[in-house]
């Protein structure tokens, strides 16, 4: 079973994907910037693979849907 753990500030949220059979971290990353010029998301899976997303995040349902969505 896979969980995602959120923590959502002010201008940010915080994610982590996690798999509770093995206690592995799956993905990782954080949203920054919502609501302002220049947000993005920042992301790194299993593997350490890295991806940086930018694009207008105006409130924190766009910056969760661009977490799903990665």
């Amino acid at each position: 079973m896979n969980i995602l753990v959120l923590n959502c500030g002010s201008s940010s949220i915080k994610y982590q994907l996690l798999n509770i059979e093995n206690n592995a971290v799956l993905a990782k990353g954080i949203v920054e910037k919502v609501g302002l010029k220049g947000s993005f998301l920042r992301n790194e899976n299993q593997k350490g693979d890295k991806v940086k997303l930018e694009g207008e995040v105006i409130d924190h349902q766009i910056g969760i849907e661009y977490i799903l969505g990665v």
